[in-house]
C-alpha cells in the first residue's frame, strides 16, 4: 500500500498552485500598513527636513520685490462705445460690455510674449548704463507673471538690490501698457490690410456674376425663369386636359361608328333598335313610312291583286322611299366619318403642342439651372463684399480708440521707488519642508519596510503565500492590560477568549478534511522561536476538550520542549520507543490539562535523530497511532536546515506551517516553500501566530467589567456617605432627646 493511500491529502491537489511568493507585490493596504508601522521614523524625518527648511530661511539674506497687477480686459469709454459695434475686434456677440474671459492657452501665450525677448530687452537696455551686470536670463529668473484671477495678470519681480527692484519695476509696467495699446493697433492695421485685399478680387467677381446673369436674361427673353415655368406647366396641364376630353369623344364617336357598320350590315326590318339610326329624326320617319307601306301592302294583298292600280301605288311609294333611305344612311355615315377626322385632327394638333411645350419646359429648365447657379454665386460674393465691407467700416471706427486696453489695479504703484523686503520665507519653507520630509519619510519607511524583509500582518501573510490561513493567533501582550493583578472574572475571559482561537482553529482544520478526515497532523515552522510548539499544545487542548482523544507527540528529537509547556516528565519518550521496542503504551501519558489529551515527550535526545524518524518502526509506530488515536499532532524542528519534519509530514494527512509574524522574513519562507514544493509534502495550511491586529474579545470584556467596578465603586461611595449622614442625623436627635 502507498503512503498517500494510506494517508490522504485532501489539499494535495492545490499545493502545486499555491506555493507561490509574492516578494514584489505591493498593495494600497499594505502601504497603509506600513506607514502605520514606522508612523515614528517618519515623523522623525518631516521634523528633520522641516526644521533644516526653516533654519536655511532664517539665515538668507533679504530679498526686495515690486510687484503690480494688471487688468487685461478693462471697461473704457472707447470700449463702450465700439462694443455695441458689430464686426469689430473687440465686439461681443452677445452684447455685453465686457469681453469674455481668457481662456488658459490665451494666458498662457500672453504671459510667454510678456516674458519675451521683444519686450524685455529695451528695459534692459536702458537699465544697463546703471545696471552693467543686468541681462535676459536673470530677469527670467527673478521675474514671475501668474494669472490668478480672469484677466488679471500678478507681476512681480525679486532682487536683492532695492533699486533695481523699484527702476526695474516701473519701467515694466510702461512697457506693458504700451505693449498692450500696440498690440492692438497691430492687429487692427493688420486686420484691414487683410481686408482691403480682400474686397478688391470680391467686387470684380461680383461684376462678373451680374454681367451673367444679364446675358442669361436677354439670350432667352426673360426675366425670371421661376415664373416662365410656372406659366408654361399651366399651358402643358391645360393642353392634355383637352387631349383627354377630345381623346374620350373620338373613342365614344369611333363606337358609334361602328355600331352604324354593323347596324347597314343588317336588314332593314332588324334596324329597328340600333340606337346610332334611331337617333336620326329622317332617317325614322322614312323608315316608318316604308315600314307603313309594307303593312299597307300585306293587308291589301289579300283583297287585291298584284295588277290593281291601288297594290302598283303602294309598290311604288315603297320604292321612292327606298333610294331616300339609303340617302339617308350614307349621309349619316359620312357625318360620323367628318366627325372622326375632326376629332382625330384636333387629337393630333393638342398633341403636338404638348410636345412643343414640353420641350420648350425641358430648355428653360436648363436655363433655370444655370439662373440659379448664376444667383446662387451673386448672393455668397454680395454677401462676402458686404460684410467685408462692414468689417473695413467697423475697424476704421475701432482704429480711432486711443486709450491703453490694459490697466494698473495697484494704485500705490508711485511707491515702488521703496519696495518692502519680501519675507523670510519660513512659513512657506516650513510648509514645503514638511511636505518635502513628509514624503522622503513616506519613502524611506517603504524602503526600511521592504529591506526589513519581514511579515507583520496576517493579510501580508496570506497574500503572500496563497495557502490557506487556518488561524490568526493573537499576541500575549496585546489582551488589553489583562494582569495577574486583574480581577479573576477578566483573567478567566481571558483565558477562554485565548482557548477559543485554536477551538476555531481546529475547526478551520476539520473542514479542510470534509471528504477525507484529517486524523494526523504535522506542526512546523520556517525557524526557531515562530511559536510552533506553544500552538500544538494549545490546539491539542482546542481539539481533546471538544471531545477527541488527541495524542501530542514531541518530535523534535533535537530540542525537544513540549513536556515544559505540557507540565510531565521527561524521562521516555518517543526515542526510547523507537530504540528499545518499548510498548507506546507504557511511555504515554495523560494531560493534567485535559482529560481527553494524551502526550508523548521525546525523550533522551539521539545522536542522529534523522536515523530514528526515517526507520520503519518509526512508520509503523505512526500507523498504530493514526488508527488508535482521533487526532494525533507531531511537534518537530524547523524545516529549515532540517529534513524531519519533511520524514514524518510523509506519513501524515498534511503538514500546518506556523508563521511568527514580526519575525518571520520573507526570503526564509520562499525559500522552505521551495523545498516543501521539491519535497512534495502536502500543506494543509498556515496560522499567523503573534499577531497584534488580532484583538481578543477578552479585551472588550475586560473594558465591560472595569466600567462595571467603577460604577459600583461610585454607588457604594455614595451608599456609604448617605449611611454616614443618616447616622449623624440619627445621633444628634438622640442627644437631642436626651436633653
Amino acid at each position: 500500500m502507498l503512503k498517500s493511500d494510506k494517508y490522504p491529502h485532501p489539499l494535495s491537489q492545490a499545493n502545486a498552485t499555491q506555493l507561490n511568493v509574492d516578494e514584489d507585490e505591493l498593495n494600497l493596504g499594505q502601504i497603509a500598513t506600513v506607514l502605520r508601522r514606522r508612523i515614528l521614523l517618519i515623523a522623525g524625518i518631516t521634523a528633520v527636513v522641516a526644521t533644516a527648511a526653516v533654519l536655511k530661511a532664517e539665515t538668507d539674506p533679504p530679498v526686495y520685490q515690486g510687484s503690480f497687477e494688471i487688468l487685461t480686459n478693462p471697461v473704457t469709454g472707447e470700449s463702450k462705445a465700439i462694443a455695441d459695434v458689430p464686426q469689430t475686434i473687440n465686439s461681443n456677440s452677445q452684447g455685453d460690455l465686457v469681453a469674455s474671459a481668457e481662456s488658459e492657452k490665451q494666458v498662457a501665450t500672453t504671459i510667454k510674449v510678456l516674458q519675451s525677448h521683444r519686450v524685455l530687452d529695451p528695459i534692459i537696455e536702458k537699465l544697463q548704463p546703471q545696471y552693467p551686470d543686468l541681462t535676459y536670463s536673470e530677469i527670467l529668473n527673478d521675474l514671475t507673471i501668474e494669472s490668478k484671477q480672469p484677466n488679471i495678470l500678478e507681476v512681480a519681480y525679486t532682487h536683492p538690490d532695492q533699486r533695481q527692484v523699484s527702476d526695474f519695476s516701473k519701467l515694466l509696467a510702461d512697457a506693458y501698457l504700451n505693449y498692450s495699446l500696440a498690440e492692438r493697433q497691430a492687429d487692427v492695421d493688420q486686420a484691414i490690410v487683410f481686408v482691403n485685399k480682400q474686397r478688391q478680387p470680391l467686387e470684380q467677381t461680383v461684376k462678373f456674376w451680374q454681367n451673367k446673369m444679364r446675358d442669361l436674361r436677354l439670350g432667352n427673353n426673360l426675366i425670371d425663369p421661376l415664373q416662365k415655368g410656372q406659366e408654361l406647366t399651366g399651358q402643358v396641364a391645360t393642353l392634355q386636359q383637352q387631349r383627354i376630353e377630345t381623346r374620350v369623344q373620338l373613342e365614344q364617336l369611333a363606337a358609334r361608328y361602328e355600331d352604324l357598320q354593323r347596324e347597314l350590315a343588317q336588314q332593314p326590318g332588324e334596324r329597328a333598335g340600333n340606337s346610332v339610326l334611331s337617333e336620326n329624326a329622317r332617317y325614322q320617319k322614312i323608315l316608318d313610312q316604308i315600314q307603313g307601306a309594307d303593312i299597307t301592302i300585306q293587308q291589301q294583298s289579300a283583297v287585291l291583286t298584284d295588277d290593281n292600280p291601288r297594290m302598283v301605288t303602294l309598290k311604288q311609294t315603297k320604292a321612292y322611299l327606298l333610294p331616300l333611305l339609303a340617302q339617308e344612311e350614307s349621309r349619316v355615315q359620312k357625318e360620323l366619318q367628318s366627325r372622326l377626322r375632326e376629332l382625330a385632327a384636333r387629337d393630333s394638333s393638342l398633341d403636338e403642342k404638348i410636345r412643343g411645350l414640353n420641350s420648350e419646359v425641358r430648355s428653360l429648365a436648363n436655363v433655370s439651372r444655370d439662373y440659379s447657379n448664376i444667383e446662387r454665386e451673386l448672393q455668397i460674393v454680395t454677401n462676402a463684399l458686404n460684410q467685408f465691407t462692414a468689417k473695413q467700416q467697423a475697424l476704421q471706427i475701432e482704429k480711432a480708440q486711443k486709450q491703453q486696453p490694459w490697466q494698473l489695479l495697484d494704485p500705490k504703484l508711485a511707491k515702488v521707488n521703496e519696495p518692502d523686503p519680501v519675507s523670510s520665507g519660513a512659513k512657506k519653507n516650513l510648509a514645503l519642508g514638511g511636505i518635502l520630509g513628509l514624503l522622503l519619510g513616506v519613502g524611506v519607511a517603504l524602503a526600511v519596510d521592504k529591506l526589513s524583509n519581514i511579515f507583520y500582518t496576517s493579510k501580508e501573510l496570506k497574500d503572500a503565500t496563497r495557502l490557506p490561513l487556518l488561524g490568526i493567533v493573537p499576541l500575549r501582550k496585546e489582551l488589553g492590560g489583562v494582569t495577574q493583578e486583574s480581577p479573576v472574572g477578566v483573567q478567566q475571559a481571558s483565558r477562554a477568549s485565548f482557548f477559543e482561537v485554536f477551538r476555531s482553529l481546529y475547526t478551520n482544520i476539520l473542514l479542510l478534511g470534509s471528504d477525507v478526515p484529517i486524523r494526523s497532523l504535522v506542526i512546523s515552522s520556517v525557524g526557531q522561536g515562530d511559536g510552533k510548539s506553544t500552538v500544538a499544545v494549545q490546539l491539542a487542548q482546542a481539539a481533546a476538550a471538544m471531545g477527541q482523544r488527541v495524542l501530542l507527540v514531541d518530535a523534535n528529537l533535537r530540542a525537544p520542549s513540549l513536556h515544559n509547556l505540557v507540565g510531565i516528565m521527561n524521562i521516555q519518550g518517543l526515542t526510547d520507543v523507537i530504540s528499545q521496542d518499548l510498548d507506546w503504551n507504557n511511555v504515554i501519558e495523560r494531560s493534567p490539562q485535559e482529560e481527553n489529551l494524551y502526550v508523548m515527550s521525546a525523550g533522551p535526545i539521539p545522536p542522529d535523530s534523522v536515523r530514528l524518524l526515517a526507520s520503519q518502526k518509526m512508520q509503523d509506530l505512526m500507523d498504530n497511532l493514526h488508527n488508535s488515536f482521533d487526532l494525533v499532532i507531531y511537534d518537530t524542528p524547523p524545516l529549515l536546515g532540517f529534513a524531519d519534519a519533511y520524514l514524518l509530514a510523509a506519513n501524515t494527512n498534511g503538514m500546518v506551517l506556523v508563521a511568527g509574524l514580526g519575525k518571520l522574513k520573507r526570503t526564509e519562507l520562499h525559500q522552505a516553500l521551495d523545498e516543501v514544493q521539491i519535497s512534495g509534502t502536502p500543506i494543509l495550511g498556515i496560522i499567523a501566530n503573534k499577531s497584534k491586529d488580532a484583538m481578543p474579545a477578552s479585551y472588550n470584556y475586560y473594558q465591560q467589567y472595569s466600567q462595571q467596578n467603577r460604577s459600583l465603586e461610585r454607588v457604594r461611595e455614595e451608599a456609604g456617605s448617605e449611611v454616614a449622614s443618616s447616622l449623624s442625623i440619627s445621633s444628634s436627635l438622640r442627644r437631642s432627646r436626651r436633653r
